[in-house]
């Protein structure tokens, strides 16, 4: 039988800035309805890996392929494959939940009855049907949150980014978000890759990542991981990869 197509794969990338080098040759595969966290200490490489992923910067050597589509030759419908939700906050706080969204399906060439369908639907699931009218600048960071991640779903994306998202969050809206992507990831066979450096957000993926100074130092589940390591728990694990009398895991 054909192997499959993966939703994201990252082939031997590499990345320096001067002589740093942020990733080191990574390796990366994320398939339809796969669950992956990246998980790596500040300074990691995992910010540089997304600003690859999601064409802010290109890759000095290796290959992004996104739904078959190779990121450095076609790169429009590479990136229309790529749903993202940033660290850093980018609704427009002044403009409606409504029109935040119809900017985004309007760039992704959506159709207008087809993108108003949508964003009522994605509204309705995160609980805000109904209040689409209302100013993003009124919402609390959960709720903007939740925007941002209906956002991301509207092109129909075959994968979803996550890059560091529960920042900022108090722990029920990380919960709640966490919980609203597993949703998604079982319901849409959506492939998702999420960053963070919080061992606890790692707990219900298919498989950890461990991300230290540009190389990838283990990937698989989590439970395989903690056996070779030794350790009771993943946070044990992690520690012991990434130099535990400097790292502090939340």
């Amino acid at each position: 039988m054909a192997e499959s197509q993966a939703a994201l794969n990252v082939i031997n990338v590499v990345k320096s800035y001067g002589a740093t080098r942020a990733l080191n040759g990574i390796n990366l595969r994320v398939d339809p309805g796969e669950f992956v966290i990246l998980l790596g200490p500040n300074g990691a490489g995992k910010s540089t890996l997304f600003q690859l992923l999601t064409g802010l910067f290109v890759a000095d050597e290796g290959q992004i392929i996104v739904d078959g589509h190779d990121l450095a030759v076609n790169s429009v419908p590479a990136l229309g494959g790529l749903g993202i939700v940033f660290q850093t906050p980018t609704l427009d706080p002044e403009l409606s939940i409504n029109a935040n969204l119809r900017f985004h399906t309007d760039l992704h060439g959506v159709p207008a009855k087809v993108a108003q369908r949508r964003i009522d639907e994605e509204l309705e699931r995160i609980g805000l049907g109904g209040k689409s009218k209302q100013a993003v600048r009124t919402l609390s960071g959960g709720n903007k949150r939740r925007v941002e991640l209906a956002r991301a779903l509207l092109h129909e994306p075959k994968i979803l980014l996550m890059d560091e998202p529960t920042v900022g969050l108090d722990h029920r809206s990380r919960q709640d978000i966490l919980e609203s992507v597993e949703v998604l990831r079982r319901d849409r066979n959506l492939a998702v890759l999420w960053a963070t450096h919080l061992v606890d957000e790692a707990k219900t993926a298919n498989r950890v990542v461990i991300l230290h100074h540009g190389n990838i130092l283990n990937d698989g589940p989590i439970d395989t991981l903690i056996e070779q390591q030794g350790v009771e728990n993943l946070s044990e694990a992690f520690l012991k990869l990434t130099d535990p009398d400097k790292e502090e895991v939340a």
